[in-house]
Protein backbone atom coordinates (compact mmCIF):
# COMPACT_ATOMS: atom_id res chain seq x y z
CA UNK A 1 0.00 0.00 0.00
CA UNK A 2 2.49 2.58 0.59
CA UNK A 3 4.61 1.75 -2.40
CA UNK A 4 1.14 2.65 -4.53
CA UNK A 5 0.57 6.27 -2.37
CA UNK A 6 4.18 7.05 -3.30
CA UNK A 7 3.86 6.26 -6.50
CA UNK A 8 0.54 8.26 -6.47
CA UNK A 9 2.19 10.94 -4.92
CA UNK A 10 4.92 10.87 -7.73
CA UNK A 11 2.27 10.98 -10.74
CA UNK A 12 0.79 13.84 -8.54
CA UNK A 13 3.98 15.82 -8.76
CA UNK A 14 5.00 14.77 -12.38
CA UNK A 15 1.56 16.11 -13.42
CA UNK A 16 1.47 19.31 -11.63
CA UNK A 17 4.81 19.74 -13.35
CA UNK A 18 3.87 19.30 -17.05
CA UNK A 19 0.84 21.67 -15.97
CA UNK A 20 3.21 24.66 -14.60
CA UNK A 21 5.16 23.83 -17.57
CA UNK A 22 2.96 23.83 -20.10
CA UNK A 23 1.33 27.05 -18.76
CA UNK A 24 5.06 28.76 -19.24
CA UNK A 25 5.50 27.67 -22.56
CA UNK A 26 2.27 28.72 -23.22
CA UNK A 27 2.83 32.39 -21.63
CA UNK A 28 6.18 32.57 -23.55
CA UNK A 29 4.41 32.28 -27.01
CA UNK A 30 2.24 34.77 -25.51
CA UNK A 31 4.93 37.81 -24.18
CA UNK A 32 7.05 36.18 -27.71
CA UNK A 33 4.30 37.55 -30.01
CA UNK A 34 3.81 40.50 -27.96
CA UNK A 35 7.25 41.49 -27.43
CA UNK A 36 7.36 41.37 -31.35
CA UNK A 37 4.82 43.62 -31.95
CA UNK A 38 5.24 46.06 -29.35
CA UNK A 39 9.34 45.94 -29.33
CA UNK A 40 10.33 45.42 -32.88
CA UNK A 41 6.77 46.25 -35.54
CA UNK A 42 6.77 49.58 -33.36
CA UNK A 43 2.57 49.09 -33.33
CA UNK A 44 1.54 49.51 -29.63
CA UNK A 45 -1.67 49.49 -30.25
CA UNK A 46 -1.96 46.34 -32.01
CA UNK A 47 -0.10 44.79 -29.40
CA UNK A 48 -2.26 46.12 -26.46
CA UNK A 49 -5.39 45.25 -27.93
CA UNK A 50 -3.81 41.59 -29.14
CA UNK A 51 -2.56 40.80 -25.32
CA UNK A 52 -3.72 43.17 -22.97
CA UNK A 53 -6.75 42.71 -20.96
CA UNK A 54 -8.75 46.11 -20.69
CA UNK A 55 -8.69 46.62 -16.97
CA UNK A 56 -4.99 46.25 -17.21
CA UNK A 57 -3.06 46.96 -13.75
CA UNK A 58 -0.32 49.50 -13.91
CA UNK A 59 3.07 50.00 -11.84
CA UNK A 60 4.33 52.73 -13.74
CA UNK A 61 4.26 55.88 -11.59
CA UNK A 62 3.51 57.94 -15.29
CA UNK A 63 1.04 55.79 -16.74
CA UNK A 64 -2.59 55.43 -15.54
CA UNK A 65 -4.58 51.70 -15.22
CA UNK A 66 -5.99 50.42 -18.22
CA UNK A 67 -5.25 49.01 -21.69
CA UNK A 68 -6.24 52.62 -23.80
CA UNK A 69 -3.97 54.55 -21.06
CA UNK A 70 -1.04 52.44 -21.55
CA UNK A 71 -1.68 52.59 -25.54
CA UNK A 72 -2.21 56.37 -25.34
CA UNK A 73 1.34 57.31 -23.30
CA UNK A 74 3.61 54.76 -25.13
CA UNK A 75 2.43 54.87 -28.57
CA UNK A 76 3.56 58.51 -29.13
CA UNK A 77 7.50 57.48 -28.07
CA UNK A 78 7.31 53.79 -29.89
CA UNK A 79 6.04 54.96 -32.65
CA UNK A 80 8.46 57.08 -33.97
CA UNK A 81 10.58 55.90 -36.47
CA UNK A 82 13.85 57.05 -34.81
CA UNK A 83 12.78 55.26 -31.67
CA UNK A 84 15.04 52.24 -30.71
CA UNK A 85 13.97 49.02 -28.96
CA UNK A 86 16.33 45.40 -28.93
CA UNK A 87 14.65 42.61 -26.99
CA UNK A 88 17.42 40.95 -25.35
CA UNK A 89 16.06 38.57 -23.35
CA UNK A 90 12.38 37.15 -22.51
CA UNK A 91 12.61 34.98 -19.38
CA UNK A 92 8.75 33.16 -18.60
CA UNK A 93 8.07 30.65 -15.28
CA UNK A 94 4.20 30.73 -15.11
CA UNK A 95 2.18 33.71 -15.19
CA UNK A 96 5.46 35.93 -15.03
CA UNK A 97 7.20 37.26 -17.65
CA UNK A 98 10.18 39.66 -17.64
CA UNK A 99 11.29 41.57 -21.27
CA UNK A 100 14.87 42.48 -20.80
CA UNK A 101 15.36 45.37 -23.42
CA UNK A 102 17.73 48.20 -24.79
CA UNK A 103 15.27 51.51 -25.16
CA UNK A 104 15.94 55.10 -27.08
CA UNK A 105 12.94 56.99 -27.65
CA UNK A 106 15.37 59.64 -28.89
CA UNK A 107 18.36 58.82 -30.59
CA UNK A 108 20.37 61.56 -29.14
CA UNK A 109 20.21 59.95 -25.56
CA UNK A 110 22.37 57.44 -24.23
CA UNK A 111 19.08 55.03 -23.74
CA UNK A 112 18.72 52.83 -20.76
CA UNK A 113 18.57 49.07 -19.88
CA UNK A 114 14.63 48.30 -19.27
CA UNK A 115 13.18 45.10 -17.40
CA UNK A 116 9.62 45.50 -18.60
CA UNK A 117 7.65 42.83 -15.86
CA UNK A 118 4.10 41.81 -16.73
CA UNK A 119 1.47 39.04 -15.06
CA UNK A 120 -0.17 36.86 -17.23
CA UNK A 121 -3.86 35.58 -16.59
CA UNK A 122 -6.08 33.46 -18.88
CA UNK A 123 -3.26 33.72 -21.58
CA UNK A 124 -3.93 37.88 -21.52
CA UNK A 125 -1.23 39.99 -20.08
CA UNK A 126 -3.21 41.83 -16.37
CA UNK A 127 -0.38 44.12 -15.07
CA UNK A 128 2.86 45.92 -15.69
CA UNK A 129 6.10 46.84 -13.89
CA UNK A 130 9.46 48.52 -15.18
CA UNK A 131 12.49 49.03 -14.14
CA UNK A 132 14.98 51.49 -16.12
CA UNK A 133 18.74 52.03 -15.55
CA UNK A 134 20.07 54.78 -17.91
CA UNK A 135 22.97 53.87 -19.96
CA UNK A 136 26.63 55.29 -17.88
CA UNK A 137 28.85 57.99 -20.12
CA UNK A 138 31.64 55.66 -17.89
CA UNK A 139 31.36 51.91 -16.16
CA UNK A 140 32.98 51.38 -12.99
CA UNK A 141 34.13 47.80 -14.44
CA UNK A 142 33.63 46.49 -17.86
CA UNK A 143 30.76 44.66 -17.65
CA UNK A 144 28.08 45.71 -20.92
CA UNK A 145 24.79 45.83 -19.57
CA UNK A 146 23.47 43.40 -21.39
Amino acid sequence: MKKVLTALALLGLAASSAQAKSLTERNRAIVQDFARIFYAEKDVERAFLKHVVPDYIQHNPGISDGRQAAIDALKPMFSRPEAQFVVKRIIVDGDMAVIHLFGRGDPTTPGAAVADIYRLKGGKIVEHWDILQPMPAKSANPHPMF
